[in-house]
């Protein structure tokens, strides 16, 4: 069946909700040998993906992940997750789990849904565990740390164990070069599925159909975001990075429940940004990160780091109804830095 469909997708036409979910299954079957699945997804990526697709495949996949027991209570509550789909290749430091602690620090509910490095030197989850910060937090421990300290980690791979037989495939279509949909999936598929989400991707042209996708499976308010990243050396084109930029315009998809959905282009300068260049933003490995995200928040680090950090701040404490713009959550997150919560935050999670 899945072969039928690759010969489909190779035709140009798009699957229906019913034909992804026969695909998932295929591609979650032990049975079926990886060569046809990347066959599939090579295809699939080659005819490129609908909005409509993706949901669907996001639809299926959730349905097959582990669920934590989140309490009612903190279910009525806002709950932000802040990632990137990953792909950018410009190796910054973590900017999103640096706005992750912070944003909890500010008093938001943070899911972080991640993993280990694929394309960087430093995912998510190597950064965190730099710090200290238990990853290997089981469904029942990590539904409590929410609770208790508003803030928690879901270790993708405890979370989606289906993968385990879709990884053979994935690799095969990255030793091709070829990317697939879970490139996009990723951050879709956070199990506690979170009602705010600020959502960076590596192309401009992506942020308006993975907004609507967001949209499509319920998210209460996002921002999907791609800024300019002038100055990487790429010889094939521009270079973008999966969060909003200090570096010069991004690019913004935005709704609020199921309305209000605007797209438009920001410059820092709007927030009194000073100029920075993609250098200024670079890390390192796990070890490297943990000391620059420390360094922020502790409120030492004063200068283009701090400038990234306060500015996705800012827009995940706005999608968090935390504040009411980006600027005045800029103001809150630099507050939360220097009066000390921020790091505060960090000690406790390490706790």
């Amino acid at each position: 069946m899945l072969e039928s469909l690759t010969r489909q997708t190779t035709s140009g036409r798009d699957l229906s909700a019913e034909q992804v979910a026969i695909a998932v299954g295929a591609l979650t079957d032990e049975g079926i040998p990886a060569e046809i699945k990347s066959g599939f997804l090579s295809a699939l990526a080659q005819k490129g993906e609908t909005p409509a697709e993706i949901a669907a495949f996001a639809r299926e996949l959730r349905a097959l992940s582990v669920v934590p027991p989140i309490d009612p209570e903190i279910c009525h509550r806002e709950i932000l997750d802040v990632c990137g789909t990953g792909g950018d290749r410009l190796n910054t430091f973590n900017i999103s789990t640096t706005v992750a602690i912070l944003a909890a620090a500010a008093g938001v509910t943070v899911a972080k849904h991640g993993n280990r490095a694929i394309t960087s030197k430093s995912g998510s989850a190597d950064v965190l565990e730099a710090l200290g910060i238990r990853i290997d937090l089981s469904p029942q421990e990590a539904a409590q740390s929410l609770r208790d300290r508003q803030f928690a980690f879901f270790f993708a791979q405890k979370y989606h164990p289906a993968f385990k037989n879709i990884a053979p495939a994935r690799k095969l279509c990255a030793d091709r070069g070829q990317r697939t949909i879970f490139n996009f999936l990723g951050p879709l598929l956070n199990p506690v599925q979170p009602s705010a989400q600020l959502l960076g991707v590596p192309r401009t042209s992506l942020c308006e159909p993975i907004a609507r996708v967001l949209q499509t499976l319920g998210t209460r308010r996002a921002m999907v975001v791609c800024g300019e990243a002038p100055g990487s050396g790429a010889s094939d084109g521009p270079a973008f990075l999966d969060e909003l930029s200090t570096l010069g315009d991004s690019t913004v998809a935005e709704f609020y429940q199921d309305r209000a959905f605007s797209c438009s282009v920001i410059s820092p300068k709007a927030f009194g940004l000073r100029g920075a260049k993609l250098a200024d933003l670079a890390g390192g490995d796990r070890d490297t990160n943990a000391r620059i995200l420390t360094e922020i928040l502790a409120g030492r680090e004063r200068g283009p780091k701090r400038d990234a950090v306060l500015l996705n701040a800012g827009a995940a404490l706005f999608v968090a109804g935390r504040s009411r713009s980006v600027t005045e959550g800029m103001e809150l997150a630099g507050e939360t830095i220097d009066n000390g919560a921020a790091l505060a935050k960090i000690e406790q999670l390490r706790a």
